[in-house]
């Protein structure tokens, strides 16, 4: 018997996962992520046409002003349109369970039978959770749309978090030239270690290493940063 309550507490323990989904942290990592890599594509790649220190900072702050506000759109609308979409299906299985509760009631007892339930017990479950109809609304969406309906995203909130993030991964190569900085490589440094940092922070929501998720995001921005810095000094010849 303690040998059994001691293997249940080993694995309550250490049956634990990661988190999905993601939760906050991928959107924001990711928001700051694409800040980071745009503006700092954009900056060098100005910086490759030679042009002065005042031109840069206002193409920095340009970039991140553009970036946030169109994220921030993009997401708002995004989510909204989302949110709409799964209020108007949710109304129509809200008319569906007040026309038709016993056909929505047996849809519910076959769904738990296809999952290996017995019948009879199956209907009893049915029967029990459509005795109330928001219970029987919140389990058919959630067995039928696959979306909780107490937990549908804010398009606010999405739009908010959208700018926040993608403004404070832009400002960072920005940020050397607002502190008086005159050459292009106190940015790209600053900009390569918040690459390094948020590729470090997605391995939470990933099986791979921090160092290894740290210096692939690292890779990819920093190649993306020479390469528009090419193509800026060669258009930048060409004018």
């Amino acid at each position: 018997m303690d040998n059994e309550a001691s293997l249940h507490g080993a694995h309550r323990d250490n049956h634990t996962h990661r988190d999905v989904n993601g939760g906050w942290l991928r959107p924001a990592v990711f928001g700051a992520m694409d800040g980071l890599v745009s503006n700092l594509s954009l900056m060098t790649g100005v910086a490759g046409g030679s042009v002065d220190r005042q031109t840069l900072v206002i193409t920095g702050l340009a970039g991140l002003a553009a970036g946030a506000f169109s994220m921030a759109a993009g997401e708002y609308t995004s989510v909204a349109s989302q949110r709409e979409l799964v209020q108007a299906e949710l109304e129509v299985e809200r008319r569906e369970l007040r026309k038709y509760p016993k056909d929505e009631m047996a849809e519910l007892a076959e769904l738990y039978e296809s999952r290996g339930v017995e019948p009879e017990l199956a209907r009893q479950v049915a029967e029990q959770l459509s005795k109330d109809p928001e219970l029987a609304l919140e389990i058919h969406a959630r067995e039928e749309l696959g979306i909780d309906p107490d937990d549908l995203p804010s398009p606010m909130v999405a739009a908010v978090s959208s700018f926040g993030s993608f403004a404070l991964g832009a400002l960072l190569p920005v940020l050397p030239y607002l502190l008086g900085a005159t050459v292009l490589w106190p940015a790209v440094l600053l900009a390569l270690a918040g690459l390094f940092a948020c590729g470090a922070l997605v391995a939470r929501v990933t099986a791979r290493s921090w160092w290894f998720s740290g210096l692939r995001q690292l890779l990819l921005g920093g190649t993306a940063a020479a390469l528009t810095y090419g193509l800026g000094a060669l258009f930048g010849a060409a004018v």
